[in-house]
């Protein structure tokens, strides 16, 4: 299928954790990665609407369980979870402009849900980056930078405007792939003679 493709995350969600760890091998091809905002989506799942805690370890569970069954490491639960992503989306957005978006996001995303490390801590943010060679002094400059924050707005927005309504998302041309189990489709469509 021919048309650009994309994959949106925001590093404060675990199903979007297990979908960056398998999206360059199942996805084909380029697809660049854009970080954004999942609170300004319309259908965006927080992690925090629990009717009580027994409901909140039963998705927990689905989650560990579906990481265990695509050959991820265990889960470690960040503290507080769910955490402000803010920041970290910021440094997200400041990484892919300096050509170190992936790495970043998936040494960010191992940090929350394989380390156990929020992110909404700058010292976490800081280690990922330093996992994939950002200079900490930059980094912490580019979590102020309005240009940045005006790229995360921006990204948001034109997600929203396309049809983006949670993440994980795989955009192919014009049409929008929801959540972690959509991978293999957005792989076939893209696989598939123009």
């Amino acid at each position: 299928m021919d048309g650009p493709a994309a994959f949106y995350f925001d590093l404060f969600s675990p199903t979007a954790y297990l979908a960056a760890e398998r999206v360059l091998t199942v996805v084909p091809g380029p697809c660049p990665w854009v970080p954004i905002l999942a609170r300004s989506l319309s259908a965006a799942e927080s992690f925090e609407a629990y009717r009580c805690e027994t409901d909140m370890l039963a998705a927990r569970d689905v989650i560990e369980r579906r990481a265990r069954a695509v050959g991820l490491q265990e889960v470690v639960w960040p503290s507080p979870f769910p955490f402000d992503s803010e920041r970290a989306m910021l440094a997200a957005t400041y990484a892919g402009q300096i050509g170190k978006g992936v790495a970043f996001a998936l040494a960010a995303f191992r940090q929350a849900f394989a380390g156990g490390h929020a992110l909404s801590v700058d010292d976490n943010i800081l280690i990922a980056g330093a996992a994939c060679e950002m200079h900490p002094r930059a980094l912490l400059k580019a979590l102020e930078a309005r240009s940045v924050q005006a790229e995360l707005e921006r990204a948001t927005a034109q997600a929203l405007a396309l049809g983006v309504s949670d993440v994980p998302a795989v955009r192919i041309g014009d049409q929008v792939l929801v959540g972690e189990g959509q991978l293999e489709h957005a792989g076939a469509l893209l696989a598939m003679p123009g």
